[in-house]
């Protein structure tokens, strides 16, 4: 046998060789089970904060049975009578609350007086709440700074004006919302043969209690 033909002989011999270890390699690459890639960590939501506080605080919104709304403070008239809001739009579809020296939402004790208009036409919030709400809504109170209280309606009354309601003005005791609006039949600008307040207490509280 020539050199020649001896060396392209192991030429061949060496190729078979190297062919046959990477279908070995390849065979044992398919055998073998693939990690599973290490599943991303889900990431974690902070948790809202808890619809109560222990400081008083200045309501500058408010969500009635669903229904959000401003809260602007108002100062007493002459006569040491809760303000209420200008008969205008925007007086119509805001809350008014009876700033200190009334109660503030997280106050140990005492009514937070709200109130709100009715309108005739029935363009105004006093109209949807007369409407809505009842007994067991949730009513939340919120500051600027994030602080939140909830509320649930305990009680719904309705009381002839001339009588008035001393509940409504009470500045101990449990605390909790009171919220009028004039209601019953319009016998003038401004002039309403009743009132309908409803008393809400706060929501971890025992409304049979």
């Amino acid at each position: 046998m020539t050199r020649r033909r001896v060396a392209t002989l192991a030429a061949v011999v060496v190729l078979l060789i190297v062919l046959v270890a990477v279908g070995w390699l390849v065979g044992r690459g398919e055998d073998e089970p693939t990690a599973a890639p290490s599943p991303s960590p889900t990431p974690t939501e902070p948790a809202e904060d808890p619809c109560t506080t222990d400081e008083p605080f200045t309501p500058s919104s408010a969500v009635v049975d669903g229904i959000d709304a401003p809260v602007v403070a108002m100062p007493r008239d002459g006569n040491d009578v809760p303000g209420v809001l200008p008969l205008d739009g925007e007086g119509a579809s805001a809350i008014a609350w009876d700033e200190p020296p009334g109660v503030s939402p997280g106050d140990p004790s005492g009514n937070v007086l709200l109130n709100a208009h009715t309108f005739p036409d029935d363009g105004a919030l006093g109209n949807r709440f007369l409407d809505e709400l009842e007994i067991g809504d949730p009513i939340e109170l919120r500051g600027d700074d994030g602080q939140r209280l909830c509320y649930e309606v305990s009680e719904r009354v309705e009381v002839l004006a001339a009588d008035g309601f001393p509940r409504y003005y009470e500045d101990a005791g449990y605390p909790q919302i009171a919220l009028i609006v004039c209601s019953g039949d319009r016998v003038g600008p401004g002039d309403w043969t009743h009132r309908t307040i409803w008393f809400a207490v706060p929501a971890e509280a025992d409304l049979a209690s």
